[in-house]
């Protein structure tokens, strides 16, 4: 965004920063050898990606990055040499929380509601990816079985980041139906002319897909924790009722095609 003051760059920064802060202190899942679900944490970041360039971006996640090490400082007591403390620095936090600065990738495709949940996603995604990363490198043979490290470290970061995904996503969307974040000062988005109809599949969409993900959390979670010692255990997953999970996936994937696909076809009646 062109014409905007330092001061008032700064401003916004800061406040997005501290707002990001508080929002990744209020944790609905909390996994014992890193990682959390939280109230879309990093959509504020996102925001300030999708309002200002890709380097302005960068700083402001490092410095996000940054504080989530100093509060999550105890993870790297587990790191067993001073190359994997690096490596957990490197990867699992600043990569990691660097990669909101790609929120405002797709500023230019659509408004600013679907072109903020594509950068959401992007942004989650390529988080996901570093710490898998970490998880098959640095935390395999700790909280992650050397064996299969790969797989392992897929499954435990997906276990967190993929409710953590959704909730940003919906936030971002939401957001980005009532507020311009184009504009150097804030304003209302311009109104839709999403029917009423429309409206209530899109409801019907987020409802369904939210519930597919606390059926699927409540199928998983119970096995990896060990029901004597209470103890993270992540081998726990291979205990899973893999049909019950694929069958309420599938069942979600469907109900969703089917509620797009009666969205078209209304918008084709109109």
């Amino acid at each position: 965004m062109k014409n905007v003051k330092l001061s008032q760059k700064l401003t916004e920064s800061g406040l997005m920063i501290a707002f990001a802060t508080i929002l990744s202190m209020i944790k609905i899942i909390d996994l014992p050898y890193g990682g959390s679900v939280t109230f879309a944490s990093m959509l504020p970041l996102i925001i300030i990606a999708y309002r200002y360039e890709f380097s302005w971006a960068l700083l402001t996640g490092f410095v996000y990055g940054i504080i989530q090490l100093l509060l999550g400082m105890n993870t790297l007591s587990y790191a067993t040499w001073w190359g994997a403390v690096i490596a957990i620095i490197l990867i699992d936090y600043i990569l990691a929380f660097m990669s909101t600065s790609l929120g405002g990738v797709f500023k230019k495709t659509g408004s600013g509601a679907a072109a903020l949940g594509r950068g959401a996603f992007l942004v989650c995604v390529v988080r996901y990816i570093f710490h898998v990363i970490s998880g098959a490198t640095v935390w395999a043979g700790l909280s992650i079985p050397t064996k299969d490290a790969l797989v392992y470290s897929l499954a435990y970061n997906a276990t967190y980041m993929l409710p953590e995904t959704i909730i940003t996503i919906v936030a971002a969307v939401a957001l980005g139906s009532v507020i311009d974040f184009s504009t150097p000062m804030l304003s209302l988005a311009k109104k839709s002319k999403i029917g009423t109809f429309e409206y209530v599949l899109n409801v019907l969409i987020g409802v369904v897909s939210l519930a597919a993900i606390s059926v699927a959390a409540a199928l998983v979670f119970p096995h990896l924790q060990n029901a004597d010692t209470g103890n993270f255990e992540i081998t726990g997953i291979q205990n899973v009722n893999l049909t019950a999970l694929i069958i309420t996936v599938a069942a979600a994937v469907l109900v969703i095609v089917a509620l797009v696909i009666a969205k078209k076809l209304n918008r084709k009646k109109v």
